[in-house]
């Protein structure tokens, strides 16, 4: 009795823990380890007693149970990356921005990937976190794991297939939220930048480098301002869609 409880509630702070290390918000860099773990310890004593009730099968040796708590762990990784692609695609969009702004020498370590990034790419990342925030998509995503509880049994997944593919289609998101971010400021840079090089070409005394790089930027942030007015309908579209995908997965791994 106290070990099927045991194994129970292992697997599900499993599936739990891999949710809180890929997951916008839950698995930010910034947030310390301690707190993730007493996060992870919290919602699986809320959960397991409410909907993780069913009976988690029995491992017949170490391999088969470690087998059942990889398929744990990919399962949460996969609820967590299915919405992190969005955050992925606003920093792309800002690192496009910000080497069309002449802004890639100055960059910052994000604190995610320990990567360095332009500051527009780290500025992004924070509107997509306060539009993440303000419409409750960390609440869907808690909703929704809670629920796959029930949609997918624990230790159900050590022999089923895990929806790849469904997760590499959603990462297409990443691409088209960088490139519909990015779009205006790249068009008027690019337009900037022919427009420079026929003056130029008419007048080679032109100061191009300077004029061109400053009106780039000047009209790259009264467009950013423009637009950016824009970018929360747009967000909550594309979080619309990844929590329906984060559900999608857990159909087809049902």
């Amino acid at each position: 009795m106290i070990e099927a409880f045991l194994s129970r509630a292992l697997l599900a702070a499993i599936r739990i823990g891999g949710l809180m290390t890929f997951a916008p918000f839950f698995g930010n860099g910034a947030l310390p380890n301690p707190v993730k773990a007493v996060l992870t310890l919290t919602l699986t004593v809320l959960v397991l007693p409410v909907y993780a009730t069913g009976t988690a099968p029995t491992a017949a040796s170490i391999g088969s149970w470690a087998g059942m708590g990889l398929s744990e762990l990919a399962m949460g990784m996969m609820a967590g990356l299915a919405t992190q692609f969005v955050f992925d695609g606003m920093e792309l969009g800002g690192q496009i921005v910000g080497f069309q702004f002449g802004f890639s020498l100055a960059n910052v370590i994000d604190p995610n990937s320990q990567v360095e990034i332009t500051v527009l790419s780290s500025l992004y990342e924070l509107v997509a976190l306060l539009v993440f925030m303000n419409l409750g998509v960390h609440r869907a995503i808690l909703r929704a794991v809670a629920a796959s509880f029930q949609m997918v049994p624990l230790g159900s997944l050590a022999n089923a297939r895990l929806p790849a593919s469904e997760l590499l289609r959603m990462s297409g998101a990443m691409w088209l939220v960088g490139a519909e971010i990015a779009f205006p400021v790249l068009l008027a840079t690019l337009l900037v930048d022919l427009t420079i090089g026929f003056v130029t070409k008419a007048s080679p005394q032109f100061p191009a480098l300077f004029v061109g790089l400053s009106m780039k930027i000047l009209l790259g942030l009264a467009l950013l301002y423009a637009t950016v007015e824009f970018w929360p309908q747009l967000l909550e579209r594309y979080f619309s869609h990844a929590v329906s995908g984060m559900e999608r997965l857990l159909t087809i791994a049902h």
